[in-house]
């Protein structure tokens, strides 16, 4: 029965094909420089170990508020009695717009400025030795603020959630900015919440003042008669008919009676005023009470840090970057050391390399022996050991010469078919390997294999 050829299927091979990348030719060179990529990788993660010993620590303090509805004191809503503005109208507006102006309030100087004096933020040397001429006053809200890289004020997309954050080299500074900022925004926003109630309140007092002062002297000038004195006018009025003076007598009197009656419908008109106006200014007092509370919940409060709570530099993370520079860095050696090398490299040769002769005679052999009948010239460009040579003299189809660069030699390449070189890594000359690449180029003879001793 004949044996059929089996052919295995590899996997590395075809990937090769499709990204055109000799994998094999790869680890070949980064094992070579195995030496290069150790020192150079442990070099760069000792130095990122290093920096999180000498670089000083960064703590972040955040904390997170919820704003309930900043455009308008909630109270106005339900205050039936609420007064409007000059305009006659209550402006309102989008809720974004709302928050971005609460953030704005926390960066103004209003706030920015006690919290600095609160936690004795001055102005220090340069570096710490280069004089400064501001040194020991406090620290302006614009200097503060300005750098924007310590304190941030971030509104969570969609809500009226914003959070507060600031780093510091010291925890216990970062922590004391944050809560001041977060005590004395509350307090302004509470100011600002119940200035509206408290102008009311003092327009209905100052109205109610008037109007009660107005009764009181309504009801003293009331001089009239009452509407019972009235009773006995009857009498009166058959003895006006005989008498000049009873008909007088009952005018008069028919005057003081319609004086009263004028005179208590003014006081009960002021009577009703003063009311309304008591009513209201019941409503605004409550208003201002309530209103005096602020609308700013805070969701998370800021957490005073231990030295070991750190953010940065923190030793797993330098230790993570200390892997993936350490790694970009030895190939950024490896690749740097293969081009300046004076020495033969991997990656001067062909992607199609034998490795160790020694080892690997028969194969090469074998693969000359398999283009009979055409010629092959093997190409050494170091002295072959006299078993090897041999090997190769005793193929019909194989020729070896050194190169001398003689007009023989080059006449050989050009009856060749195929070309073999033979080198050594780091032994053979880079310049004499690409001047030999050079020569067989441009007698259009190709380099089946680059065997290697």
């Amino acid at each position: 029965m004949q044996q059929e050829n089996v052919v295995f299927y590899n996997p590395m091979e075809e990937l090769d094909d499709e990204l055109g990348v000799n994998f094999k030719k790869i680890w070949n060179i980064l094992w070579s420089r195995k030496v290069l990529v150790i020192k150079v990788f442990c070099s760069v993660l000792a130095f990122f170990v290093l920096l999180a010993f000498i670089l000083p620590k960064k703590y972040i303090v955040s904390a997170d508020l919820y704003i309930n509805k900043t455009n308008s004191s909630n109270m106005t809503e339900i205050n039936p009695y609420v007064l409007d503005d000059a305009s006659g109208t209550i402006v309102s507006m989008g809720a974004d717009k709302a928050i971005n102006n609460e953030i704005e309030l926390m960066k103004s100087s209003l706030v920015l400025d006690k919290v600095i004096r609160d936690n004795n933020i001055v102005y220090k040397k340069k570096w710490g030795i280069i004089p400064n001429k501001k040194e020991g006053e406090y620290v302006t809200a614009r200097d503060f603020y300005g750098k924007g890289k310590t304190l941030k004020f971030e509104n969570i997309k969609n809500t009226n959630v914003i959070t507060i954050s600031f780093k510091s080299k010291f925890p216990e500074l970062a922590y004391g900015v944050v809560s001041s900022l977060i005590t004395n925004y509350i307090e302004l926003h509470k100011d600002l919440n119940t200035e509206k109630s408290k102008s009311d309140k003092q327009l209905l007092e100052s109205e109610y003042a008037i109007a009660k002062e107005a009764l009181n002297k309504k009801l003293n000038q009331s001089s009239g008669l009452p509407a019972q004195s009235m009773s006995g006018i009857g009498n009166l009025t058959a003895l006006s008919a005989f008498s000049r003076s009873a008909s007088s007598a009952i005018g008069s009197l028919k005057g003081q009676y319609l004086a009263e009656e004028k005179s208590q419908i003014a006081i009960n008109e002021e009577k009703q005023k003063v009311a309304q106006l008591a009513t209201k200014l019941e409503w605004a007092k409550m208003v201002e009470q309530m209103s005096d509370s602020s609308k700013v919940l805070i969701l998370h409060e800021p957490q005073q840090l231990r030295s070991f709570e750190n953010v940065s530099p923190k030793m797993k993370m330098n230790i993570i970057l200390g892997i993936v520079f350490g790694f970009l860095a030895s190939l950024l050696a490896v690749v740097v050391a293969e081009i300046k090398d004076e020495m033969l490299t991997y990656s001067m040769l062909t992607d199609n390399i034998i490795l160790d002769i020694d080892k690997n005679a028969d194969v090469v052999v074998t693969k000359i022996f398999s283009y009979n009948p055409k010629k092959i010239l093997v190409i050494p460009m170091l002295q072959l050991p006299n078993g090897i040579l041999n090997k190769f003299k005793a193929l019909s189809n194989c020729d070896v010469m050194y190169p001398d660069l003689s007009k023989e030699f080059i006449e050989k390449i050009s009856s060749s078919d195929k070309i073999i070189l033979v080198s050594q890594i780091s032994k053979t000359r880079a310049e004499t390997y690409k001047n030999m690449r050079e020569i067989i180029k441009n007698q259009n003879k190709n380099i089946i294999f680059d065997v290697l001793m």
